[in-house]
């Protein structure tokens, strides 16, 4: 079973802070086999950490998050830049062209644009995956209900700390029974389903160091200054 961590932002994300250097330090650090960098529509600094990360004895799985119109969705084994602002099914099926996996994170949590309130349910099973553990959890009940929605629809889980500072890579990851450590073979179990959750609360004091920052980098580049 091999560790992997498959949502972290770096500071290439409008809301990140560390570069990939710290990034990959950290989840050498705790142990991790795999980590795939996963910024806000920008995919150079996942580029980089999958090419640097045997330099720290890690997978390293080329990846974006992807603001469609409906929400967020993350593109593994990704290694364009898919645009922002397509539907939903069209962001699937782009994500698909380059040989990837869609993973749907958060995806009952409207104020960090999860994708429920703009699809029918029948429309988030037709993702690749769901992500039932999120690390920045509030109460606990968004991770819940994807997780009841995952397995009700037989669908793969997967956990992400979502981490937008390098100290909380790890908090939530996926264990994935993979044939090999390679990041086809992790993309490959993901999608048959193998794999289990585990993780724990981002602490609330870190959680708040996280909001503000990212709050006062949005309002430094002219955004909102909105949870994500």
């Amino acid at each position: 079973m091999l560790s992997v961590e498959l949502h972290a932002h770096s500071s290439l994300s409008y809301d990140g802070r560390d570069p990939v250097s710290l990034i990959l330090e950290q989840a050498e650090a705790i142990g991790l086999d795999a980590i795939a960098v996963t910024d806000h529509d920008e995919i150079d600094a996942s580029l980089e950490a999958a090419e640097r990360a045997p330099e720290y004895g890690l997978v390293g799985i080329p990846a974006i998050e992807i603001s469609s119109k409906a929400g967020h969705i993350l593109g593994l084994g990704v290694e364009r830049a898919i645009p922002p602002g397509l539907s939903y099914e069209t962001t699937l099926e782009a994500i698909r062209e380059q040989g990837g996996i869609a993973i749907i994170p958060h995806p009952f949590q409207e104020s960090r644009h999860g994708v429920m309130g703009r699809i029918s349910r029948k429309q988030l099973a037709k993702g690749d995956a769901i992500e039932v553990y999120n690390s920045r959890l509030l109460t606990g009940r968004a991770n819940r209900q994807a997780d009841r929605f995952a397995q009700s629809h037989d669908l793969p889980r997967t956990a992400g700390s979502d981490a937008h500072i390098s100290e909380m890579v790890g908090q939530a990851v996926t264990r994935v029974d993979a044939d090999e450590r390679s990041a086809e073979a992790i993309l490959e179990a993901i999608r048959e389903g193998k794999t289990s959750v585990e993780g724990k609360r981002t602490p609330w004091h870190i959680s708040v160091r996280q909001f503000a920052g990212g709050v006062t980098r949005r309002l430094r580049n002219g955004m909102p200054g909105v949870w994500q």
